[in-house]
């Protein structure tokens, strides 16, 4: 995780009073996607290609795979922890992000673009249970 500026941490802190529905460690996480969505995208294509444009299908690909890095069976638990219920919830972040000047977006963005991505039990959960018959254990006396 990078270290958060003053100036993220007062605009996030403000906003996670007056709105209260997600904790600031949403936004501090929805950062640190960006960068490591920018990170993965500037290795893949070189550094001289620049930055451009993330779409909310990739960003949603890649908060995907940093949440089980990070967390691992846990990452459901910490979304849950933050208010984070369904990939909508990122897209809110996002654009309360970009709200704030935080990040910015093209004018053909939508948080619609985050709608319906993926499945969260599907995404965090199942990827950790045991699969088949859990093995006969010995009686305890």
């Amino acid at each position: 995780m990078h270290e958060l500026n003053q100036e993220f941490v007062e605009k996030i802190a403000a906003l996670c009073r007056r709105k209260r529905r997600y904790r600031m460690g949403a936004y501090a996480f929805m950062q640190d996607a960006v960068l490591f969505t920018i990170d993965l995208n500037t290795r893949e294509k070189g550094p001289d290609q620049g930055r451009r444009h993330i779409s909310g299908q990739e960003l949603l690909d890649k908060i995907r795979q940093l949440l089980l890095l990070k967390y691992g069976p846990m990452a459901r638990q910490v979304l849950d922890y933050w208010g984070v219920a369904k990939t909508e919830d990122f897209g809110e972040i996002v654009f309360d992000m970009v709200a704030l000047e935080l990040l910015s977006v093209n004018p053909e963005d939508n948080i619609d673009d985050f709608a319906h991505g993926y499945d969260f039990e599907d995404a965090f959960v199942k990827p950790f249970q045991v699969s088949g018959r859990v093995p006969e254990l010995p009686k305890l006396d």
